[in-house]
């Protein structure tokens, strides 16, 4: 069941792409700003990195919202993937995308007539006190 607005946001613990925890709660309390979790697909594929480049040049008109982003890859992927776009906001590995079935992004997709599971691109706005 998707998220609205209102909701409270799923917390969870992921590792960043140097290998470190990042916990949304922990984050929420001691910042007490809005955090901006988008979840991808795939680290460095064309609309993946459209995207992320999007959200590094936009940084400076977001004021102090955290950005977030997510996707199945694993940490040493994602800082592959920092490192080469130079993006310089959290990458969070969900190997086993139990943080993208609680946001409700983990879908059914179908091509070429294949079915399979996997992320659909998606972003939450979280506000300070933990509400989507």
């Amino acid at each position: 069941m998707p998220l609205e607005p209102g909701d409270k946001a799923p917390d969870f613990t992921l590792l960043d792409q140097d290998g470190d925890p990042f916990t949304l709660s922990k984050s929420l309390e001691q910042r007490k700003v809005w955090h901006l979790i988008y979840f991808y697909p795939k680290a460095d594929t064309p609309g993946c990195t459209t995207q992320a480049c999007g959200l590094r040049d936009a940084r400076g008109d977001l004021g102090d919202t955290v950005v977030l982003g997510i996707s199945p890859d694993k940490p040493a992927k994602q800082k592959k993937f920092d490192d080469k776009y130079s993006l310089g906001f959290p990458l969070l590995s969900d190997e086993d995308h139990a943080v993208a079935e609680a946001y409700g992004v983990w879908v059914e997709k179908s091509m070429y007539g294949k079915k399979y599971f996997g992320i659909v691109r998606s972003s939450f706005l979280v506000d300070e006190k933990g509400k989507i």
